[in-house]
């Protein structure tokens, strides 16, 4: 099985691309200034269990759907799992609420996938189980903004051991500075409340203070994944591989004047063998940087041959990052080989032939790294070629 190529018929047609605003560097970390969302078009939380449903029905079985969670606000998280490998890939959309292509691209995939009689498609789903998390952050989803609905007088319900703390975090966003309508709804970037250390449990010393810091666990949004993240280690030893759909600002491949279709990378916290990595001693038997590299490199490969414009400006997230606090940084930390999807700007700026385009981009990615994984082939990719790809010029954090 481990020589054989496995094909997808793309679900959508390549669009071409449409002019874009360009955005100042915003407040939140990661995001651009002046958002103003509309989310029109794309698929909204009680469209979400709706369309899952019908994938499940018309997958005869081959789609399981459930709810591994809930919001601070109630509800539902819903993870749909396919295949019966025993290489596991998870992927999750929507932690930041306003970034929605990603969610997109998992529902053609779960569909394609479920309802397909192709050999290839049946061979591919004996050596993978995809578990996906389409809209993980469903409160953010419903309010078109970045951080959830979370007061922080309701984490000290939850967590009474942190009355007193120096809080809250740094990523507690409140007032209205940091837009949205966070001065009368607050909430958190829940994509800094992960902790490598997957059985933490708040203390009110460590409260983190800024990007490079592990975070809490103290949002259930949070929560639900690292949960997932967990079963999925007790059912099948580890999550192989753990890929994170984002978007981003309108940004440029660096040195150019060249607009950044997507960004791509492997590397959020320093190699724990490493002088700057040492903090992280304690995980340096399972990181494996080789591998997340040759993940990326799958789906870099798959996009280049897409040919033209907007497919050839694919670029490099910004490196050189430390954040254990996101969970692409403490699901590496755990031993995941890890993708970071980050597509050019935000949801207030596509038009319908934008969308298109950026989905089927997303999902063309995600379609190499599953076929890569599947059959063996992402293994057989010289991780030193990732160091070849161009960088944005993007320089924050996710």
């Amino acid at each position: 099985m481990r020589n054989k190529v496995f094909t997808f018929v793309s679900t959508l047609a390549l669009c071409t691309s449409l002019a874009m605003p360009t955005y100042a560097a915003g407040n939140h970390p990661g995001t651009p200034d002046q958002q103003n969302y509309n989310s029109s078009g794309f698929t909204d939380y009680e469209q979400l269990g709706k369309k899952l449903e019908k994938i499940e029905q018309s997958s005869q079985g081959r789609v399981d759907v459930e709810v591994v969670g809930q919001s601070n606000n109630g509800r539902d998280i819903h993870q749909a799992r396919v295949g019966e490998g025993d290489r596991v890939i998870l992927i999750e959309s929507e932690i930041h609420g306003n970034e929605k292509t990603g969610t997109e691209a998992i529902l053609n995939l779960l569909q394609h996938l479920g309802s397909s009689s192709s050999p290839d498609v049946r061979a591919l789903l004996e050596e993978v189980t995809l578990v996906t998390l389409p809209k993980m952050n469903p409160d953010a989803s419903e309010l078109d903004r970045r951080g959830n609905a979370m007061s922080w007088d309701e984490v000290l319900q939850d967590f009474p051991q942190l009355e007193g703390a120096d809080g809250p975090t740094w990523n507690f966003y409140s007032s209205s500075l940091q837009g949205d309508d966070y001065s009368s709804q607050p909430g958190f970037d829940v994509n800094r409340d992960f902790n490598p250390d997957l059985d933490y449990t708040p203390e009110p010393d460590d409260v983190p203070g800024s990007s490079s810091e592990p975070g809490w666990y103290i949002t259930p949004e949070a929560q639900t994944v690292r949960d997932v993240y967990k079963g999925l280690e007790d059912e099948f030893g580890k999550v192989d591989v753990f890929v994170d759909l984002h978007h981003q600002g309108l940004y440029y491949v660096e040195g150019t004047s060249d607009p950044v279709t997507l960004s791509l990378s492997g590397q959020f916290v320093p190699d724990p063998s490493s002088e700057a990595g040492a903090k992280y001693t304690e995980y340096e038997d399972n990181y494996d940087y080789d591998f997340s590299r040759q993940l990326n490199l799958a789906a870099y490969d798959a996009l280049q041959s897409m040919g033209n414009s907007p497919f050839d400006n694919i670029t490099l997230y910004s490196q050189g990052l430390d954040l254990p606090g996101t969970a692409l940084g403490s699901f590496a930390l755990n031993g995941s080989g890890t993708v970071l999807f980050e597509v050019t700007g935000q949801t207030q700026s596509m038009g319908q032939k934008k969308k298109g385009m950026l989905v089927n981009a997303v999902e063309t990615g995600l379609q190499a790294i599953i076929e890569g994984v599947a059959d063996g082939s992402v293994n057989e990719l010289d991780p030193q070629r990732y160091e070849e790809i161009p960088e944005t010029s993007y320089r924050p954090g996710i």
